[in-house]
């Protein structure tokens, strides 16, 4: 491809140099740069693209895209915005891949690892294609790859969507993270259905305030299609929590086809009669397909909301109510949701993923509704980040639980002793019992010690990390998995 083609993509741009330079890939990372690539200069919040043009015309780059006429000796595509430019450029290069797909995107708060899992099991036995790019991981084909970020900037995205697309993928089941609503990394992605699970406090670091944060989910609900069609596998569908609040906004949004599910308010997919065990959670749907009662291995309300966005995001893509239920009551868990870490201990140990006051509240309110014994719960809140909800989280676990360890998540590059303390203000202000409350900064001896505490039928909450392989403390990444680290203190105990 030759650079004139790509820069026609751009109404507002200008080309220094030749035009006619063949571009053979684009790379944003000049590390990555090989012969003939185009090096897209970003701007970032901590490193400017711009400073490695050097690089990466060292490396091979036959071309850059700058916002700046930068003294090089290779063409440059000067642009207003390279960020967008990057968006446009990689869908055009990569062949618009989205469009010969069906990509469901889900966002929100919670729930959106849970619910595209629950989405991806559902349409694979249907005997679909289907890709995932997620908060654990990305499914290409057969080939599952660890994510790093939740949503891929713009490039990559557009890089995997055309692997996706060559593996004969029907579905990608996207997760889709306000950051990168608010950033544009999908852009240029063409969106079958949009899932909106929940809007609860976090990110307040980098949105500031909610209304914000919400106006960053919004722009997927914005972005669907605003045309009308008589054909079936060209509309669109916004699926909306109807018990959210948000969701009214959201639905005044968007030109799509509007589906409803939830619990309390009416709607167009609907749970009731609803039992929430130990074992499983069961209740009875009413949707526009039909009714069925269903036996989730699941366990939580929170995991019925996940399932009610599954199934009236399936149900619009046709799949018949009865093999929705087969695929839902087939799955025992998603990584590091609720998951179970048995060792043939007398009591129930749970990791869950839960970061936010609002997760934790949900992982919680459940463990109460079946607990037999106490609640020890083992918690802690991320550096670096939104330091407003660390009170919040404080005051949720000490009311529900009996035993609480307040404890290091990913310090980053904060003193976790400072975290722990953001954390103890919404525990005293409970009025939790200072005996039955410690800080240890090494989570690794405050899960040994809730294991050690725990009796036959009690319940250890092991929460914030969940599929996590590891701690971040000073930058630095170590092995860390809070399932492991678990069954390791439960195989102590019983010696």
């Amino acid at each position: 491809m030759l650079l004139q083609e790509l820069a026609a993509m751009l109404v507002i741009s200008r080309i220094h140099g030749d035009d006619t330079v063949p571009i053979t890939g684009i790379q944003t990372d000049s590390r990555k740069v090989q012969q003939g690539d185009l090096f897209i200069c970003v701007p970032g919040l901590v490193v400017d693209g711009h400073d490695y043009a050097a690089q990466a015309i060292k490396h091979g780059a036959a071309a850059l895209v700058t916002e700046r006429d930068l003294q090089v000796s290779v063409p440059q595509l000067i642009v207003k915005d390279a960020r967008y430019a990057m968006a446009a450029l990689s869908s055009h290069f990569y062949g618009y891949a989205s469009r010969n797909m069906k990509v469901i995107g889900v966002t929100g708060t919670n729930g959106k690892t849970t619910t595209t899992y629950l989405i991806e099991k559902i349409l694979s036995e249907q005997g679909f294609t289907t890709g995932l790019m997620g908060t654990i991981q990305m499914k290409i084909g057969n080939v599952y790859t660890d994510a790093e970020r939740t949503t891929q900037e713009a490039l990559d995205l557009q890089r995997n969507l055309r692997l996706m697309l060559e593996q004969g993928t029907d579905y990608c089941l996207m997760e889709v993270s306000s950051h990168a609503l608010e950033l544009g990394r999908v852009k240029g992605v063409h969106f079958r259905s949009a899932i909106f699970t929940n809007l609860t406090q976090d990110h307040l670091d980098y949105h500031k305030t909610m209304e914000n944060y919400k106006a960053a989910k919004g722009l997927l609900f914005s972005r669907l299609g605003n045309e009308f069609t008589d054909k079936p596998a060209a509309r669109s569908f916004a699926v909306l929590n109807a018990d959210d609040p948000a969701s009214a906004a959201f639905s005044q949004m968007s030109a799509a086809e509007v589906i409803t599910y939830g619990i309390h308010n009416e709607c167009d997919v609907r749970a009731c009669d609803i039992q929430v065990k130990a074992s499983g959670t069961e209740f009875t749907l009413s949707s526009f397909a039909g009714e069925a009662v269903f036996r989730m291995k699941l366990v939580g309300i929170f995991n019925v909301y996940n399932a009610l966005g599954a199934i009236a995001s399936t149900l619009a893509e046709g799949v018949p109510l009865e093999q929705i239920r087969h695929s839902l009551e087939g799955i025992a868990v998603v990584d590091g949701r609720m998951e179970v870490v048995s060792g043939g201990q007398e009591f129930l140990v749970l990791v869950d993923y839960a970061h936010t006051p609002d997760g934790l509240e949900n992982a919680l309110k459940t463990i109460k509704e079946f607990a037999l014994g106490k609640v020890y719960t083992v918690f802690g809140c991320g550096g670096d980040r939104d330091r407003s909800k660390r009170p919040l989280m404080g005051q949720v676990t000490a009311r529900y639980s009996d035993y609480l360890f307040v404890t290091s998540d990913n310090p980053r590059t904060e003193n976790p002793e400072t975290i722990l303390q953001d954390i103890l203000p919404g525990i005293k202000e409970y009025g939790f019992p200072e005996e039955q409350c410690e800080l240890i900064v090494d989570r690794r001896i405050a899960i040994q010690k809730a294991i050690d505490l725990a009796g036959p039928n009690d319940v250890v909450l092991i929460a914030g990390k969940g599929h996590e392989t590891y701690q971040e403390i000073m930058g630095v990444k170590h092995d860390f998995d809070d399932r492991l680290v678990a069954k390791a203190a439960i195989r102590g105990k019983s010696r």
